[in-house]
């Protein structure tokens, strides 16, 4: 083999990947490695079909080079065995002149390319490195759809509270279906975050997810914004547009606010559910669209009905499932384990060091009615990580709303349950066994959040917990 006239690297920055060389000739395999080699790749070496049928079963790789004429286990029984054992791995075919048209077919039964002999190292590098392309494709393509499972999936939602456990029971139920969708909630209490929930765990995830806030947009353009309009439709029509419904054909649709939707639209959309066609602004063409509709609000939609505000043909449209999110002051056991989350999320992505937050801080967040709900939660935890200077978040890092409030000692407004008044008059211990489970109950059995809570050692909840296990 020639050596190499011009170079091309994997990728810059990501891991090196590793290549599988399999050929009868230990000489022309040997050459094969060396040049891959000299661009960063790991290679690996078999000098016969079997040994190569081997490594694949035994082994992770990304790329096989191949010869295809080989004794006992040739190279279409790599291939099969690759695409069996190696998914995600490309297969590169070597062949000589008489055997190419069995490496086309190679190809229909997925391989990636093929060479033919003599191989330059150039040739060899430029055809390995259009597989390992292929190949950090697909691993990104995965790392995008785990990081949305991981923000968007059930796991990525945080609640510890029976109330949004009954939520996320029932989104778990209609998310395998194709039903239209109505989550009702006030504003901050994660519509969307349940919407892409449902998308996220449907047939349609490979699709787009296309929120559109019809509060947001002015109500002369909100039909523009919905179908599409042609150019000339009005005067700033300068080029033809395509409208939400487009533009997520094939996916979902989130219409968050929609019972601010003009009347005069509340028709057209109606009779887009029912026909399943839209029509641009200024055109007469209609064009067929396939989505999933999830719509939200924070509006008292009967009242609307009745104040002759929304169609009550497109209300009960839209609400074939309906969801109502609880306000945060009403699942008070999700502020903790939130709270922490947030903590979390927010010193990794300003590149602090808070190790936890203050006991009588993190009663004060518990006890506080939150009218922006997770919203307004998850903001004051930014300002609060924002503003630390020494690791932990304290009353000196709280914003100005919660700063100067004192948690109440009031069952009603702590949400402390009633129950704690049949402890009066008990012994300490059995007081202290409560606080404890209670509060593990509060943080969702995270024994170190709870010890943070209750202001004392995580061993010291271990031990506790090791003795009402052990005790009567």
């Amino acid at each position: 083999m020639d050596d190499r006239a011009s170079q091309v690297a994997p990728e810059a920055g990501g891991p090196a990947l590793r290549v599988l060389i399999v050929d009868n000739d230990r000489a022309h395999a040997e050459a094969m490695s060396e040049a891959l080699e000299r661009e960063g790749y790991l290679c690996s070496m078999a000098t016969s079909g079997p040994d190569g049928a081997r490594m694949i079963a035994q082994e992770s790789f990304d790329v096989v080079v191949t010869d295809l004429v080989m004794n006992e286990v040739d190279g279409m029984e790599l291939l099969r065995r690759a695409k069996q054992s190696l998914p995600d791995a490309e297969v590169i075919m070597v062949t000589g002149h008489a055997t190419v048209p069995k490496a086309v077919e190679a190809m229909r039964d997925g391989a990636f390319n093929f060479l033919e002999k003599p191989i330059t190292p150039n040739k060899l590098r430029a055809v390995t490195q259009r597989a390992a392309d292929a190949v950090r494709l697909k691993q990104r393509n995965q790392e995008l759809h785990q990081r949305l499972d991981e923000r968007f999936g059930f796991e990525g939602i945080i609640f510890a509270s029976p109330k949004m456990q009954t939520v996320i029971d029932r989104v778990k139920r209609i998310a395998a279906t194709d039903a239209t969708v109505l989550i009702m909630g006030e504003n901050g209490t994660g519509k969307e975050l349940i919407a892409q929930a449902i998308h996220q765990n449907s047939p349609r995830k490979g699709k787009r997810f296309h929120p559109l806030n019809c509060a947001a947009v002015s109500e002369t353009l909100v039909e523009s914004e919905l179908f599409g309009h042609v150019r000339g439709a009005y005067t700033d029509a300068q080029a033809d547009r395509v409208g939400a419904f487009e533009y997520a054909n094939g996916g979902t649709l989130f219409l968050d606010e929609v019972g601010d939707m003009p009347v005069a639209t509340q028709t057209k959309l109606l009779r887009v559910l029912e026909e399943r066609t839209i029509t641009r602004v200024g055109d007469n063409r209609p064009i067929k669209v396939n989505i999933r509709l999830i719509s939200a609000t924070n509006r008292d939609l009967d009242a609307a009905v009745r104040r002759g505000d929304f169609r009550a043909d497109l209300y009960f449209r839209l609400k074939v499932v309906t969801l109502e999110l609880p306000p945060l002051r009403d699942r008070r056991e999700d502020i903790v384990p939130l709270v922490d989350h947030f903590r979390k999320q927010f010193t990794k992505r300003h590149h602090k060091s808070v190790r936890g937050i203050a006991p009588h801080v993190s009663r004060r967040l518990f006890s506080y009615d939150w009218p922006g709900n997770v919203r307004q939660l998850r903001n004051a935890v930014e300002t609060m990580v924002v503003l630390d200077s020494d690791g932990l978040l304290d009353v000196d890092d709280l914003p100005p709303e919660l700063a100067d409030h004192e948690p109440s000692d009031t069952a009603v407004e702590t949400g402390v349950p009633a129950a704690a008044g049949a402890l009066i008059g008990r012994p300490m211990d059995e007081i202290e066994k409560w606080a404890i489970l209670e509060t593990l109950k509060l943080t969702n059995g995270n024994r170190e959040q709870a010890a943070r809570v209750l202001g004392i050692g995580a061993r010291t909840i271990y031990r506790k917990l090791e003795a009402y296990a052990s005790g009567p």
